[in-house]
This record gives structure tokens, C-alpha cells and sequence, in this order.
């Protein structure tokens, strides 16, 4: 019998169809981030992948790390109301942007890796089937 959710991408996809859309909206959040880098008082965002993709497949996510100390690097400030987290800036800045250029840049990077191999597992599957289907 099929899941038929459309956030998971049912039983046809599994995970991987999920994932995927979780990590296109995180391509966007931090594309978001870069585009403001030089914007006053913009937060950098993000989406702590994770617990999003385990709300997704209906599970309670782990108790989500928090800054115990004002030295602590990477912190999360606070959820926003959309579920994005807030993250604390490494070197705050003098008008209130909390983006770190080169951070998200290197973030960009290797959230495009991970939904590349997303694709290519979503991609993979779609190719057993037509070959199934078609049989050659």
C-alpha cells in the first residue's frame, strides 16, 4: 500500500523526496543570506535540516542545541515563526547584520552538493522504474 503523503513523497521516494525539498528551501535561505550580506540589521537565517526533514517524515525532532554561553560559537538565537533558526553571528557587525559572506558562501557550497546527491538518489529511483516499465 502506497504513502501517499505529499511532503515525504510517499513510500515511492521515501526520505529522498522530502530531503529534497528541504534542501532547495535551504539553497534559498542562504542565497537569501548572501544577497543581504550588506543589508543593516538583516539576521542570517537558516534551516536546521535535520529536525525538518524528521517533522517531515512525521517524527519528533531531538531537543535542538542552545547556547549555554555568551562564548559559544554558532548558537541558535531563536526560531523564527516560518521555522527557520537564527544563528548567532561569529563577528558581529556594527550595523546589526549578522551575515558572515564567506561562511554562507562556504554553506551554499556544500547545501548544492547535498541536494545534488539528493537529485541524484530521487533520480536514480525514477530510472529503476522506467526501466521497469519499459523494461529495457
Amino acid at each position: 500500500m502506497s504513502d501517499s503523503n505529499p511532503v515525504t513523497g510517499g513510500s515511492l521516494f521515501g526520505v529522498h523526496g522530502a530531503a529534497l525539498s528541504l534542501r532547495q528551501q535551504r539553497l534559498e535561505v542562504l542565497a537569501s543570506n548572501i544577497a543581504n550580506a550588506d543589508t543593516p540589521h538583516y539576521k542570517a537565517r537558516d534551516v536546521d535540516f535535520h529536525a525538518a526533514l524528521q517533522r517531515a517524515m512525521g517524527e519528533s525532532p531531538p531537543g535542538t542545541p542552545a547556547q549555554t554561553q555568551p562564548g559559544h560559537q554558532g548558537g541558535i538565537t531563536e526560531v523564527g515563526p516560518d521555522g527557520l533558526v537564527y544563528r548567532l553571528p561569529l563577528q558581529p557587525s556594527l550595523d546589526g547584520n549578522t551575515v558572515d559572506a564567506e561562511f554562507e558562501k562556504a554553506a551554499f557550497a556544500r547545501a548544492a552538493l547535498e541536494y545534488r546527491a539528493s537529485l541524484s538518489f530521487v533520480d536514480g529511483r525514477v530510472r529503476k522504474l522506467m526501466t521497469a516499465i519499459t523494461g529495457s
